[in-house]
């Protein structure tokens, strides 16, 4: 375990906000973590578990630890031939992208349409990540984790995690309640591909045959053309959750713009794109100072070089009002928000 005082966040965070922490504990090993819920290894209070840093906005210093977990190893821990599926299991720390590539390599299908989302494997049921069709909340089957009270393991299925969009038991009920070390998911061997998510079909076509290597390497280049690189532009991907409204609602905002994206949700409600309620307001490539709005994608909010945490959450509270009162719709951010405002 490494341990650090007065520790610069500014590599831990991809908006690239140099702020502290007092303390930050690189945790390699369950035991590592254990040790210190059993106090055997005492850390200053509060205690905030970060993962890749690519879902949160700091807008000061952290008074308190930051637990950096490092768990690493891919593991095949079951295989199911006869009904087409394996269940590989990934430490927290493992980086989710490289994980993804490591999937497709092997063969095994689920997670393609996942590419190249930013963090670590640990963020992923807090998160409920999502994208072009595809939810990790249909994929993962436990989660490994250890109680920040007492030490103590604790195994969730997939029930029990309670996945909603974007969101998940840990985020909330449980938030900072249990650390992740190990995510299993349950992954086809027969290449059960999803490719029903806008132009993804034709991007994998305009690259060859549609396998798992083209899908993945299609999403990879949709995400490069739409969303700007963290180790250039500060950013932390999209800043809001799409708002889920009921069918009728989506009904009557499909009659008054013709070309908003409606998309279909659970049994009686639709999802509207928050990019596009942000780019009919007029946001895009707006820039306050360093803060600002991304050029070609609305939905991401950047830092430009010295923008602080609060420049940036006053810039999306600008954003917020003006769908309000255009729209009708309460955004509400995708990123987690810590610090004092």
């Amino acid at each position: 375990m490494k341990i650090f005082e007065n520790a610069l966040l500014k590599k831990y965070n991809t908006f690239g906000l140099n702020y502290k922490s007092d303390y930050l504990f690189h945790i390699e090993t369950e035991a590592e973590a254990v040790s210190i819920f059993k106090v055997t290894i005492p850390c200053e209070k509060p205690v905030m578990i970060l993962g890749g840093g690519s879902n949160i906005l700091f807008l000061s210093d952290f008074k308190g630890t930051i637990l950096y977990p490092e768990i690493d190893g891919i593991n095949i821990e079951n295989t199911d031939t006869q009904n087409g599926y394996v269940t590989i299991s990934a430490g927290a720390g493992v980086n989710w992208d490289a994980f993804v590539e490591w999937t497709v390599n092997k063969g095994f299908g689920g997670l393609e349409n996942l590419s190249l989302i930013p963090g670590k494997v640990g963020a992923t049921p807090i998160q409920n990540i999502g994208a072009y069709g595809v939810e990790v909340k249909d994929l993962i089957t436990q989660v490994r984790t250890i109680s920040t009270e007492d030490g103590t393991f604790r195994i969730f299925d997939n029930n029990q995690c309670e996945f909603a969009y974007r969101n998940s038991i840990f985020k909330n009920v449980l938030k900072s309640k249990y650390l992740v070390t190990r995510v299993f998911y349950k992954l086809s061997t027969d290449s059960i591909l999803n490719l029903s998510y806008g132009s993804l079909k034709d991007e994998v076509s305009n690259i060859g045959d549609i396998n798992l290597k083209n899908v993945r390497q299609a999403v990879i280049n949709i995400r490069k053309r739409k969303l700007p690189d963290p180790e250039i532009i500060g950013n932390a991907g999209s800043f809001f959750k799409n708002p889920v409204i009921k069918s009728s609602l989506g009904s009557h905002f499909k009659n008054r713009f013709p070309d908003i994206p409606v998309y279909p949700d659970r049994d009686g409600y639709v999802k509207l794109a928050s990019g596009w309620l942000i780019d009919n307001c007029e946001w895009k490539g707006i820039r306050r100072g360093d803060a600002g709005v991304h050029e070609k994608q609305a939905l991401v909010l950047v830092n430009y070089g010295n923008a602080t945490g609060k420049e940036i959450f006053d810039l999306s509270e600008e954003i917020r009002n003006s769908v309000s009162t255009k729209f009708g719709i309460e955004l509400e951010r995708e990123v987690e928000i810590a610090g004092t405002i």
